[in-house]
């Protein structure tokens, strides 16, 4: 019976820090589905930085990704082929004074 009680205590613990640290990666695959669709449009092939900001900004809304902005990309052009990279820390929370911190980062860059 002892067992059963710490077995079920570990997967309610794990649980709930499952159901938290899962709305970050959400938010991450928002970000980088957001940055392939403005990639993969075809609409911003000779596009300054401005107007590749603008279209983040514009896509991002909506698909309501409010962890990064426009202005928050790096832009560069690599072998003729624009490149969009982010980085942006998210710190989730999980109970007193503990927390996780993820960096996430990604690339339009395959």
């Amino acid at each position: 019976m002892f067992g059963l009680i710490v077995v079920a205590i570990i997967l309610v613990v794990g649980a709930i820090g499952g159901m938290k640290v899962a709305p970050a990666y959400i938010e991450y695959f928002s970000v980088k589905k957001v940055v392939a669709s403005i990639i993969g449009s075809g609409e911003l092939r000779n596009a300054t930085v401005t107007d590749v900001r603008k279209a983040f900004d514009r896509r991002a809304v909506v698909d309501d990704v409010a962890v990064i902005s426009g202005a928050d990309l790096e832009i560069t052009k690599e072998a003729g082929e624009l490149v969009v990279s982010f980085a942006y820390p998210k710190k989730v929370h999980l109970f007193g004074n503990v927390s996780l911190l993820f960096e996430f980062a990604g690339s339009s860059q395959k």
